[in-house]
């Protein structure tokens, strides 16, 4: 009862395809296909920019110089 065999998922996908139509199945898959590009494409952008940057953008200024607002507020109250 826990797993489908085969034959389960040969028959939900037979009654899925009569249900949308092949059509709509294939533009669907169309558009995931588009999507997944676009993500792949945008994240290679991204890591191509990161390495074109300067190292004076891409460096974190690390301090111990933090003021904790909420404890200076609470301090002049």
């Amino acid at each position: 009862m826990g797993s489908f065999s085969i034959w389960h998922w040969l028959i939900v996908l037979v009654i899925v395809a009569l249900v949308f139509g092949t059509k709509k199945i294939r533009n669907i898959g169309e558009d995931l296909g588009g999507a997944v590009k676009g993500f792949k494409k945008g994240m290679k952008d991204a890591n191509n920019e990161e390495k074109d940057a300067p190292a004076s953008v891409t460096q974190r200024v690390q301090s111990d110089d933090t003021i904790d607002v909420q404890a200076k507020e609470k301090k002049d109250a």
